[in-house]
């Protein structure tokens, strides 16, 4: 069982705090989104839980372990990382850029398997993409390298999946179809998997919890229909937006313009 666990952490960068005391579970067989305004301190709590951001106060752990006692490439073949933005510097095909969430399970001279080769088949299966496992990075559209670098974290074979706005790029119909995705692997899969998202809509629809962060803080930690409670949202992200229940999931609309 995997239990990846923030407790009363506090972080930022230079002199600014950005989280004053976040608590957060995550454990296996479950997708989380983390929701809240621009500035709340969301891709810095994913990268707290990654254990690429130094805490100016408490922990976090994996399964019972402080992340900070692991070298980098134990705990990446346990936790693999998805940010907003990934670049490379060379024109990789898609196969090749997937091939890349191997790198921590590879031996010393780098020298890949026939079981390697077969888990990045499987991820480019998985994501959609084996029809353009040969194209170049710089060839495909904006959607198709996001399916590229979700195939890329899902190849490396780790129990938890933290990921920083997974959509970005994506059509409305590839969004949902993605996110759709991940819950489906957590389930089946028993992945650990944290989403970023904007979108509250998404997180409503498919994540089995949602948190709210406001100002570095965690606010709410619930399913989404707790989670989304009318006067916490406009709270949180400003008066202009209603929330209704739609087959016992929250949705939430912006107010008509007066």
């Amino acid at each position: 069982m995997t239990a990846l666990v923030a407790r009363a952490v506090r972080a930022g960068y230079g002199a600014r705090v950005v989280l004053g005391g976040c608590d957060l579970a995550l454990r296996d067989g479950e997708i989380v989104a983390i929701v809240g305004p621009n500035g709340a301190g969301k891709s810095t709590l994913l990268r707290v839980l990654a254990g690429l951001v130094a805490l100016r106060a408490g922990s976090v752990s994996l399964d019972g372990r402080d992340v900070r006692t692991f070298d980098r490439r134990a705990l990446a073949r346990r936790v693999a990382v998805v940010p907003q933005v990934f670049e490379t510097l060379f024109p990789f095909t898609v196969r090749e850029i997937v091939m890349l969430g191997r790198t921590a399970r590879l031996p010393l001279l780098g020298r890949r398997s026939p079981d390697d080769v077969a888990v990045v088949e499987r991820a480019l299966t998985v994501f959609g993409i084996a029809d353009l496992a040969e194209r170049r990075i710089d060839e495909i559209s904006g959607g198709e390298r996001q399916r590229a670098v979700l195939a890329m974290a899902l190849a490396q074979g780790g129990d938890v999946l933290l990921l920083d706005e997974p959509t970005a790029h994506l059509d409305p119909a590839h969004q949902l179809t993605t996110l759709a995705l991940l819950r489906d692997l957590a389930l089946t899969r028993g992945l650990a998997i944290v989403a970023a998202l904007h979108d509250l809509n998404l997180a409503a629809t498919v994540a089995t919890r949602v948190v709210v962060l406001e100002r570095g803080m965690v606010v709410a930690d619930a399913p989404p229909r707790d989670a989304f409670e009318p006067e916490l949202v406009a709270r949180v992200f400003g008066s202009g937006l209603r929330v209704e229940l739609r087959d016992g999931r929250p949705l939430v609309f912006p107010r008509p313009l007066s």
